[in-house]
C-alpha cells in the first residue's frame, strides 16, 4: 500500500525539492532496496533537475545495492542527456565489470551513441565488435545507433552501408542519417536519402528545412516548408531563423505573424531571430510587442534573449529601453555588454559607451573582439582620438586579443575623420594583412570630408580593384570631385559608372507607423497616400525656408538646373518617411525613420530645423549610426 502511494507522489511530484522529500520516506519506508521504486525515483529526479545538475542523482544511484541493467541504463542516458558522454562510457564499462548484471541491446545503444559524440574511433570499433560477437548485430536501437557514430567519426559511406543493409528499418534511422547529412554540410547526399525514403514524418520535412536554412538556400527551404502537411514549432523557428539570417527581415515578421495565426506558440529561439528581424528594419513597435509576448507567455528572459533585446531596442533608435533592459538582466556576459557599447556607441553616447567598457572590465568580464569594434566606434564617434588609439594598442598587449582588420578599419575611420589623412594611409600600409574594401571605403569618406583629392584617388584604385561593380564607391569619388569642382573628373566617374553598366542604389527610408513599415524611395509616389505626403512636404519645405533654410544644391551631381536641384533634394527618401511621420503620429510624439545610406548634408541641416519647427523628436539610422535631433541640435554635432 505503501509503495503505490510513494509511487503516485513521484507520478506527481514537479520540483527538485518535493522529490528529494520522497526520497526520505521511501529511505523511511525501507523502500530503498525496491529497485522498481529507486528506478521510478531516478527518472523523476531528471526530469526535474538541470541537465548540469546530476549531483544528487548519482548519490542515490551510487547508494543502490545492487542496481539492475534498467538502473545502470536510466543512468548512462541521463548523462548522455546531460552532454556528458564521457560519464557514460566509464559508467557502462563499470557495469560491464559487475557479475550477473547483463548488458542488452539498449546498453550498448547508448555507450555507442556517446562513443560518437566523444569521437573514439578506437572505442567505437571495439564495441562494433562486441556487438557482432553477441550476436546483436541486427538489432534496430543499436544499428541506429551505429549509424549515428560513424557518422559523426565522418564515415558516412559506413553509416549509409549499415542503413542499407538492415532488414527492416524504420524511420529512425533514416532520419538519424538525415541529421548527420545535414549536420556535416553534404545537403546532395540529404536529399537523395530524402527522396527514396519509403516514408517521412514531421522530423524529415524539419532536418531538410534547417538544413537548407542553415546553408543560407532559403528558396528551397520555403519551398520545403509550403510543401509540409503540418508545422510544428521548430518548422516554423527554423524558416523565420533562415529569413532572419538572409537579412529578409520583412519575411521573417510576416512569417511570425502567419505562425501566430496558426496558434504555434513561440520559444525562445523563435524570439531571438524575430527580434533580430525587427533590429534589421528598425520595427520597435513590432519589438516592444514581441518583448510583451515574451513576458506575457512567461518565456525566461536567459542571456541570449536578454542580450537579442538589448540589440533590438538600440538598433530601433529606443537606447532608454536597451539600457533598461541591460541593467535589469540578472546576469551578462561579455555578448551582452558588447551588445550595449556598440548600442550606445552607435547612438552617439561615445563617452557613456567607455564607461560600460570600464565597468565590464571592473567585473573581471573578459572583452573580444566584437567588444573592441564598440569600443573603437565610440571613439570613433566623438573624436576621440588619442584615446582610440590606446584602445587599440591594450588589444593585444592588455587583453589578449589579436586586432582583426575591422578593427584596423575602426582606427582607420579615427584618423580619418580627425583629418589625420596621411597617418590613416600610413596605417594602412603597415596593416599584417591586405586592407579590405571597408578600409579603403573609411579613408575614402574621410577625403570626401576634408575634400583631399590625392588621397581619395588612391584609396579608390584599391577600392574599386575590390569592388568593382558597388555603386558608392562611384558616387563618393564623384562627390569629392564635385566639391573640388573638377567637372571633366566628375564627368568622367559618370562615364565610367555608365560603361560598365553601374546603377547607383536609391535612396530609401522606412517608418513603422501601427506595426506596419512603409518604404519610401528617393523620387517615389508610389504610396497610397502620396498626395498628402506629397502636401506636407511642400509645407515642411515652405516653413524650413521661412526659418533661414537653404538648399544645399551644390551636392546634386546630376546636369539639373537650380529649380530641379531644389525639388530632387526636397523628395530624399528620409523627408518622405519624415513628412508621412508628422502626418501619422500624435503630435509631440518620436519619429523614428532607417535609412539604406548616409544621411546627406541637406537632410541633415532639414532635419534639425524640422525638430525645432514641428517640436519632435526625430531619430534617423543611417548606414554608419544614429542621429538624435532634438530642438534644432543633432547628436552627432555635426561630426559624422
Amino acid at each position: 500500500m505503501i509503495g503505490k502511494k510513494v509511487m503516485s507522489l513521484l507520478q506527481n511530484a514537479t520540483k527538485l525539492n518535493q522529490i528529494i522529500q520522497i526520497h526520505a520516506l521511501i529511505i523511511k519506508t525501507s523502500l530503498d532496496g525496491n529497485n522498481f521504486v529507486l528506478a521510478k525515483l531516478l527518472r523523476r529526479l531528471f526530469a526535474c533537475s538541470s541537465a548540469n545538475d546530476l549531483l544528487y542523482a548519482r548519490s542515490v544511484f551510487d547508494e543502490i545495492p545492487s542496481p539492475d541493467t534498467f538502473i545502470w541504463n536510466t543512468m548512462i542516458r541521463a548523462y548522455l542527456n546531460s552532454q556528458n558522454p564521457q560519464e557514460s562510457m566509464s559508467l557502462f564499462f563499470q557495469m560491464r565489470h559487475q557479475e550477473c548484471i547483463p548488458i542488452d541491446s539498449y546498453s550498448l545503444s547508448l555507450v555507442i551513441q556517446a562513443c560518437g559524440r566523444l569521437k573514439d574511433p578506437g572505442n567505437g570499433q571495439k564495441l562494433h565488435t562486441q556487438v557482432l560477437k553477441i550476436g546483436l548485430g541486427s538489432d534496430l536501437f543499436v544499428e541506429t545507433a551505429l549509424i549515428e557514430m560513424y557518422a559523426k567519426f565522418g564515415d558516412i559511406e559506413i553509416a549509409r552501408n549499415i542503413l542499407d543493409e538492415m532488414a527492416h528499418p524504420d524511420l529512425v534511422p533514416y532520419n538519424v542519417l538525415l541529421a548527420e547529412y545535414v549536420r556535416v554540410g553534404e545537403i546532395n547526399l540529404a536529399h537523395d536519402l530524402f527522396d527514396r525514403m519509403p516514408e517521412r514524418d514531421l522530423v524529415s520535412w524539419n532536418t531538410m528545412i534547417h538544413g537548407h536554412a542553415s546553408l543560407g538556400d532559403v528558396g528551397t527551404a520555403k519551398k520545403l516548408f509550403d510543401r509540409t502537411c503540418e508545422r510544428d514549432l521548430i518548422s516554423w523557428s527554423s524558416m523565420i531563423a533562415a529569413y532572419a539570417k538572409a537579412r529578409q527581415s520583412n519575411e521573417a515578421l510576416r512569417l511570425f505573424h502567419e505562425m501566430q495565426l496558426a496558434n504555434v506558440l513561440p520559444d525562445k529561439v523563435t524570439m531571438v531571430s524575430v527580434l533580430s528581424a525587427c533590429g534589421d528594419v528598425g520595427a520597435l513597435g513590432m519589438g516592444k510587442m514581441i518583448h510583451e509576448c515574451i513576458e506575457r507567455n512567461r518565456i525566461e528572459i536567459d542571456l541570449k534573449l536578454g542580450t537579442s533585446l538589448v540589440d533590438m531596442y538600440a538598433k530601433c533608435g529606443d537606447i532608454d529601453n536597451s539600457l533598461r533592459v541591460f541593467n535589469g538582466m540578472n546576469n551578462r556576459d561579455v555578448f551582452a555588454w558588447s551588445a550595449m557599447i556598440m548600442g550606445l556607441a552607435n547612438h552617439g553616447f561615445g563617452e557613456l559607451a567607455l564607461d560600460h567598457f570600464s565597468k565590464m572590465i571592473s567585473e573581471d568580464i573578459k572583452p573580444n573582439d566584437v567588444t573592441f569594434i564598440g569600443v573603437l566606434s565610440a571613439c570613433s564617434h566623438i573624436g576621440l582620438v588619442d584615446e582610440g588609439w590606446t584602445y587599440f594598442t591594450s588589444m593585444s598587449k592588455v587583453y589578449d586579443v589579436s586586432p582583426k582588420i575591422e578593427h584596423y578599419g575602426c582606427v582607420v575611420d579615427i584618423l580619418g575623420r580627425a583629418g589625420r589623412l596621411q597617418e590613416a594611409m600610413e596605417l594602412i600600409k603597415s596593416m599584417p594583412f591586405a586592407p579590405d574594401a571597408i578600409v579603403w571605403r573609411a579613408l575614402l569618406g574621410a577625403c570626401r570630408i576634408y575634400k583631399n583629392v590625392e588621397i581619395a584617388e588612391e584609396a579608390t584604385v584599391n577600392l574599386l580593384e575590390l569592388e568593382p561593380h558597388v555603386d558608392g564607391n562611384y558616387v563618393l569619388l564623384s562627390n569629392i570631385y564635385s566639391q573640388a569642382k573638377e567637372w571633366d573628373k566628375v564627368v568622367n566617374v559618370r562615364r565610367m559608372m555608365k560603361n560598365i553598366n553601374i546603377q547607383k542604389v536609391p535612396g530609401s527610408s522606412s517608418i513603422e507607423v501601427d506595426n506596419a513599415v512603409h518604404e519610401f524611395v528617393a523620387g517615389d509616389q508610389s504610396h497610397p497616400e502620396s498626395k498628402k505626403i506629397l502636401r506636407m512636404l511642400s509645407e515642411i519645405t515652405a516653413r524650413l525656408k521661412a526659418n533661414g533654410y537653404a538648399p544645399l544644391t551644390a551636392s546634386v551631381l546630376q546636369d539639373f538646373d537650380e529649380k530641379e536641384k531644389e525639388n530632387a533634394l526636397a523628395h530624399h527618401s528620409e523627408k518622405l518617411a519624415i513628412a508621412f511621420g508628422l502626418l501619422s503620429t500624435a503630435p509631440g510624439s518620436t519619429i523614428r525613420i532607417v535609412k539604406n545610406l548616409r544621411v546627406c548634408d541637406d537632410c541633415h541641416i532639414a532635419i534639425k530645423l524640422i525638430s525645432r519647427t514641428y517640436k519632435r523628436r526625430i531619430i534617423v539610422r543611417d548606414r554608419n549610426r544614429f542621429h538624435h535631433f532634438v530642438n534644432g541640435s543633432c547628436s552627432c554635432k555635426d561630426y559624422w
